[in-house]
């Protein structure tokens, strides 16, 4: 029922755009299987939440029976592991999930996916292993790298991103196969020392002028918010942004070594 409304709903609310219509039915038809098997899950459960366990189990069923991942799904996944790193899950965090599904998906949805996400949140075991392995395999490296200021973006909504958030949004750019300079990158935009600015365009002190330009002209490219054009307000957000602080960054090491 909610693949065929919001299909139709988003077919006319992004004017009459195919990837709307699309984007409508694939949300409807994670709402309509959640019901389903959440509803199973607590009729077999007595009625008592549903765990870790049901959780993994409906995002096996969901994933096998319509052939594609459940991408809010994999995102409260990683946003959970993100905010439960530090051993407290905090407002701020909360606000940022809300405002980024909000702006994704629509408000009318948010309240089923604070539903997901709190589930993963109780839960003791989330299976990130395979989320990651999903991501990597269908999402292309750009979108990858945009899911990594998304999770950076949660650490952040504290004002301060500890390390053992880093290290779990590390091990999940690990397994989504997003290299370790793409990785640096991304953390040194919220996580910054000395050395931040080579880090964000991928390299070391010791780089040469050519090297630094040759590098500023590579991560401009690969970077570039035309690359998640087709994505939401949100992932264009943080496509400028970090677009923005490759620029910042470049013009940063021009000025103290004096480069033209």
């Amino acid at each position: 029922m909610y693949k065929v409304i919001l299909a139709i709903g988003g077919y006319f609310l992004f004017k009459g755009s195919i990837f709307g219509a699309i984007l409508g039915f694939f949300i409807g038809s994670m709402v309509d299987n959640f019901q389903k098997v959440s509803s199973s899950a607590r009729s077999r459960n007595g009625g008592k939440r549903v765990t870790a366990e049901d959780m993994f189990q409906y995002y096996q069923q969901h994933s096998s029976s319509q052939g594609r991942n459940d991408v809010p799904t994999m995102l409260m996944a990683l946003s959970a592991s993100v905010m439960k790193a530090d051993g407290k899950v905090l407002k701020s965090e909360l606000n940022y999930v809300k405002s980024f599904y909000n702006q994704q998906f629509g408000a009318q949805y948010s309240q089923q996916h604070l539903q997901t996400l709190k589930r993963f949140l109780d839960s003791d075991e989330i299976p990130l292993q395979k989320i990651c392995q999903d991501i990597k395999m269908r999402m292309q490296p750009e979108v990858r790298v945009q899911l990594l200021h998304y999770l950076f973006g949660i650490a952040k909504a504290d004002g301060d991103v500890s390390d053992s958030e880093i290290s779990v949004i590390k091990s999940i750019a690990g397994m989504m196969g997003v290299s370790n300079v793409d990785f640096e990158s991304v953390k040194n935009m919220f996580y910054r020392d000395v050395d931040s600015d080579y880090k964000v365009l991928g390299l070391e002190k010791e780089a040469t002028d050519e090297e630094v330009k040759k590098a500023y002209r590579k991560m401009a490219i690969k970077f570039h918010p035309d690359k998640v054009a087709q994505m939401g307000e949100e992932y264009q957000k943080g496509a400028k942004e970090k677009f923005q602080q490759i620029q910042d960054s470049y013009e940063g090491i021009k000025t103290r070594r004096g480069m033209k």
